[in-house]
C-alpha cells in the first residue's frame, strides 16, 4: 500500500511537461489514452443521486483559450507561470484550451488569469 502512495505522490507531482511524456509513453507502449477532455473519469458511489449539497469549489484550472494579437508576449508568461521551456510553452499557446495550471487556490487562479489577459490572452477558470 505504502508504495502505491509513494507512485500516486510521484504522479502528483508531475510538471506539465512531465505529465505530456508519461501521456506519449503510456499512449505509444501501452495503448492507453485519456478520457475525451483529458480527464480521468471515474464511477461514483453506488447510490448517490446526487443527495449531497453543491460544496465550494477550492481549486481552481487556468485554461488558456486562445493567445490574442500579442502571442509572444503569452509564452513569455506561460514560461515564467509554468517553468517550461520556450518549445513546450509555444506548443501549450499555440494549441489553445489547454490548461496552464491546473488544481490551484481561487487567489492564485485569478493573479494568473490577469496576468494573462494583460499579455493580450483569452483565459477561462474551471
Amino acid at each position: 500500500m505504502a508504495d502505491l502512495k509513494a507512485l500516486a505522490e510521484q504522479i502528483v507531482n508531475l510538471t506539465l511537461l512531465e505529465a505530456q511524456e508519461l501521456k506519449t509513453i503510456l499512449k505509444d507502449e501501452y495503448g492507453i489514452e485519456p478520457a475525451a477532455g483529458g480527464a480521468v473519469m471515474m464511477a461514483g458511489p453506488a447510490g448517490d443521486a446526487g443527495g449531497e449539497a453543491a460544496e465550494e469549489q477550492t481549486e481552481f484550472d487556468v485554461i488558456l483559450k486562445s493567445a490574442g494579437d500579442k502571442k509572444i508576449n503569452v509564452i513569455k508568461e506561460v514560461r515564467g507561470i509554468t517553468g517550461l521551456g520556450l518549445k513546450e510553452a509555444k506548443e501549450l499557446v499555440e494549441a489553445g484550451g489547454k490548461a496552464v495550471k491546473e488544481g490551484c487556490s481561487k487567489d492564485e487562479a485569478e493573479e494568473i488569469k490577469k496576468k494573462l489577459e494583460e499579455a493580450g490572452a483569452e483565459v477561462e477558470l474551471k
